[in-house]
């Protein structure tokens, strides 16, 4: 029985990793799988997928307007698995669709993505795939600063954390930091200066 999946993490977490990784596993026995991301994110341009480790591919970007159910009826119905990056720029249309496609065509889809952002709010995906997931995985990883784990996402302009601003601008370890919950109150200043 096909099921809709949310893994979330902090920034740095290797969600991106996992989620080539999951597609390697599937078309290495010849499954079908359908990859897609955000448009919005163009760090390594639109409709690629990208980790820090240097591990690139080509995905369909999502914009607004994209209905993922046509998406899926071109690329392929009868995929064995669908694969969403940066999850957390859904909207909650794409979330409705995805949850459709899991309940009536019987295919799993696994999205990828942050949960919250700088601010500690849930993004507008995030939201929808927690309330409509039937599975919420957490990927884990570590504070910039310390062994805890990291809970939040810290955005850093100019070597100063940043609390306020709009919630979404597309950035990478130059702009955001995974934070434990104390140093997100309590950056370690020295650090941030060091690193930029």
């Amino acid at each position: 029985m096909a099921q809709l999946f949310f893994h979330y993490g902090a920034m740095n977490s290797g969600k991106t990793i996992d989620i080539l990784k999951v597609a390697h596993n599937y078309e290495e026995q010849n499954k079908s799988v359908i990859i897609m991301t955000s448009g919005i994110d163009d760090r390594d341009d639109v409709g690629v997928i990208s980790s820090r480790i240097g591990l690139r591919r080509n995905a369909i970007p999502i914009f607004a307007e994209t209905n993922l159910e046509k998406v899926v009826a071109q690329e392929d119905p009868k995929a064995a698995c669908i694969l969403i990056d940066e999850a957390q720029f859904l909207k909650k249309h794409h979330v409705l669709e995805l949850a459709t496609i899991v309940d009536d065509w019987n295919i799993p889809v696994m999205t990828y993505g942050l949960k919250n952002d700088f601010q500690n709010e849930l993004f507008e995906g995030s939201k929808y795939l927690l309330l409509y997931a039937d599975k919420i995985v957490e990927i884990k990883t570590i504070c910039w600063f310390c062994n805890k784990k990291a809970l939040m996402n810290m955005r850093v302009t100019n070597g100063k954390p940043v609390y306020q601003g709009q919630q979404i601008e597309i950035g990478g370890n130059e702009a955001y930091y995974p934070v434990c919950r104390h140093h997100y109150f309590h950056p370690d200043l020295a650090k941030i200066a060091a690193d930029n």
